[in-house]
């Protein structure tokens, strides 16, 4: 199975959304906080271009936030991707 990474925020509805899908399908996640982390907050967004949290990487490929997540459960492409399977 993919590693998988969340980046997050203690008051962010959108991620405790993100983190209970997960935890739902018994998918082990690495949460990464990121109150009071400006520096780290502003690299990310550089990164990945995205500009809200949470953000979502499984494996090398960055996911989104939690709508794109959603998405991918939704259309059966979340567990192909944990996997380790490339989702086109």
């Amino acid at each position: 199975m993919e590693k998988v990474i969340v980046y997050s925020g203690s008051y962010c509805p959108y991620c405790v959304r993100a983190k209970r899908l997960l935890q739902q399908k018994g998918v082990a996640f690495e949460e990464i906080l990121l109150d009071g982390k400006d520096r780290e907050l502003i690299e990310l967004r550089e990164r990945t271009g995205h500009r809200t949290i949470p953000q979502i990487f499984i494996g090398d490929h960055f996911v989104g936030g939690f709508t794109e997540l959603a998405e991918l459960e939704s259309s059966g492409k979340l567990d192909e991707l944990l996997g380790g399977g490339s989702v086109s």
